[in-house]
């Protein structure tokens, strides 16, 4: 019994810290921090990070990933489907690290198993790390497609679904900013 209310009561803690955090950066006067989080760091996460700075530039975001090579530029495709919006970006792969992790307000992952990835290696920042999809949308249980190595169709759609959830973003901290 207690068990069962152990865990109601942490998941409330949870959810309490993550409405502070948001509140108290989006009050404070200091720009949300949002990470997002890929594999490579060079299609789905840099997409994201550019689709979020063109529609909310007063929001600090950056983008890493959990198997990134340093320094690497985006995917050519992502790079020309971000163009075809006319959504300017220059982007460097980096990988995830403590410091990005503490720096930002919100951690956002591409896939469930990036999340549980992210939890495991920093279980001290697990309020702060959601997928994509479940932060905008707690009812979804999917992940954001991986492009990489396919045609620059599957490029369009997968930044198509970013800009879905990306709208989706946006209107939730807009909520938070009049609560």
């Amino acid at each position: 019994m207690c068990h069962n209310t152990c865990l109601i009561s942490r998941k409330t803690i949870s959810l309490l810290t993550m409405y502070v955090i948001l509140n108290v950066m989006n009050s404070g006067g200091e720009n949300m921090r949002v990470l997002f989080i890929c594999t490579g760091n060079t299609c789905r996460s840099p997409m994201a990070e550019a689709l979020l700075k063109h529609r909310l530039p007063e929001i600090e975001v950056q983008s890493a990933g959990i198997f990134a090579n340093e320094n690497e530029t985006a995917n050519d495709y992502a790079m020309k489907v971000l163009a075809e919006k006319q959504i300017p970006f220059t982007h460097l792969s980096q990988s995830v690290n403590v410091h990005l992790v503490h720096w930002a307000d919100v951690i956002l992952t591409m896939t469930t198993n990036h999340k549980i990835m992210m939890q495991q290696t920093y279980p001290q920042f697990g309020e702060k790390i959601f997928t994509f999809i479940e932060y905008v949308s707690p009812t979804l249980q999917k992940d954001i497609m991986d492009p990489f190595g396919a045609s620059i169709e599957i490029y369009r759609e997968t930044v198509n679904e970013l800009e879905d959830y990306i709208a989706l973003l946006i209107a939730k901290i807009n909520n938070e900013k009049k609560e």
